[in-house]
């Protein structure tokens, strides 16, 4: 078992906890890094453009003039790719980037991006953060006593410190569910509570 410090909210050390060495003490795969985010990213990319079809656009079901006589060309609608307002041809339609990793895949990048954060001194252990009211300067308060600028902060359904971090910049507050490696690896700091520490380990520790 790896043992951390684990502090107070105005980063006084008031025990020690024990962290297991198969979460935080695992072997750091920095190559599973780069798959999990690249998965990451192309699962969150919407793939929203989109160009309508000849069948799509409005309009045209009338043919313009009658085929023969006239002098122009023939043609059977205002709906066809020639002209102005018409369809689009082999243009794009929204698509799918997501796939996926295998689970244990996962899994690995998360130990190990948990693992560095540890082994860099860049994770901290607070038994508890809670906020009497909504409000942004005291959470900023908070972090002041802290000594964190930037930090991906875990806490097990925390409505006040979720609501008075949204607009802080460079700092984001998940539950232990949601942890991921992208998330990790962008902020300096992983500030996660004894409860959030228990939860991760409860996930991520059982054999599979």
């Amino acid at each position: 078992m790896a043992i951390a410090d684990m502090y107070d909210q105005n980063k006084n050390r008031i025990s020690e906890i024990d962290l297991d060495d198969t979460v935080f003490g695992a072997k750091v795969d920095k190559h599973l890094f780069h798959e999990v985010v690249k998965m990451q990213l192309a699962n969150r990319r919407g793939g929203n453009a989109c160009t309508k079809t000849r069948s799509e656009v409005s309009g045209g079901g009338v043919k313009p003039w009658r085929q023969k006589g006239t002098g122009r060309a023939r043609s059977g609608s205002t709906r066809s790719p020639l002209w102005v307002g018409g369809g689009v041809v082999f243009g794009p339609k929204p698509r799918d980037y997501s796939y996926s990793l295998p689970k244990k895949v996962r899994k690995a990048a998360l130990k190990s991006a948990l693992s560095l954060k540890h082994k860099e001194g860049k994770l901290l252990i607070v038994d508890n953060l809670n906020l009497e009211e909504i409000k942004t300067r005291s959470f900023v308060n908070l972090l002041k006593k802290l000594e964190v600028e930037e930090a991906l902060i875990i806490d097990n359904d925390n409505f006040n410190l979720e609501r008075s971090a949204r607009n802080v910049p460079g700092v984001k507050v998940l539950r232990p569910e949601g942890l991921n490696v992208y998330d990790i690896l962008r902020y300096e700091y992983l500030l996660v509570t004894k409860q959030g520490v228990e939860k991760i380990q409860e996930r991520l520790s059982s054999h599979e």
